[in-house]
């Protein structure tokens, strides 16, 4: 879940929203027995799920805790291990700070970078406009034929779609790449989806 819709808000308000928004937009949103339902038909499983939603939770937390800007401004995609992070700071020193507090959690098998560095005044991001892609792109493979859905996290900065998790096969994974990039306002779709069949979804996470 990104943190667009957080982008205003501040205080005793962003601490409450956050808290709830730690276990999981998906579970919070549709109930925990549909959450079991969808998850289970998901390439990494209840487990692989719930361990996902652990990583998001304990990076979320340091994230809070070192600056509550980082979780207002960037997004964060966990899927079997791999945490993506997009988004855009003011600072590259953020920016590394973020990404290595996303190293500490437990169980990261990798943590993507895509986090851009816009200095004040230097860029605007369009909230309505990416919050409209994302979910015309969600509902375009929720619908479509020999796509799995579940499978896939969609975050959308700037009108760039980042793409993250496990695809049945080259011709699944040409099918979701071209709906994303025939969508309106789209300027670039970047892709972090593994094959059903690659090795990386299986290494262990470095040691602690």
């Amino acid at each position: 879940m990104g943190r667009n819709r957080f982008h205003r808000l501040r205080g005793p308000g962003l601490l409450l929203l956050a808290g709830l928004a730690l276990p999981g937009c998906v579970e919070t949103a549709i109930g925990a027995g549909a959450a079991v339902g969808t998850t289970a038909m998901q390439e990494r499983g209840v487990k692989g799920a719930a361990n996902d939603t652990a990583i998001r939770a304990e990076i979320n937390h340091y994230w809070l805790n070192q600056d509550h800007r980082l979780f207002i401004d960037l997004n964060l995609q966990v899927y079997e291990g791999r945490a993506l992070i997009s988004g855009a700071v003011k600072d590259a020193q953020v920016r590394a700070d973020a990404i290595q507090l996303a190293w500490k959690a437990k169980g990261v098998r990798e943590v993507i970078n895509e986090v851009e560095v816009l200095p004040q005044g230097t860029g605007v991001v369009d909230y309505a406009r990416d919050t409209a892609i994302s979910t015309e792109l969600k509902g375009r493979l929720l619908f479509a034929k020999e796509i799995n859905s579940v499978n896939y996290s969609v975050e959308v900065v700037n009108g760039s779609v980042y793409l993250l998790g496990v695809a049945q096969s080259p011709a699944e994974l040409d099918r979701v790449l071209s709906i994303a990039r025939n969508i309106g306002n789209v300027k670039r779709v970047v892709t972090h989806i593994l094959m059903k069949d690659d090795p990386r979804r299986f290494r262990d996470p470095p040691p602690a």
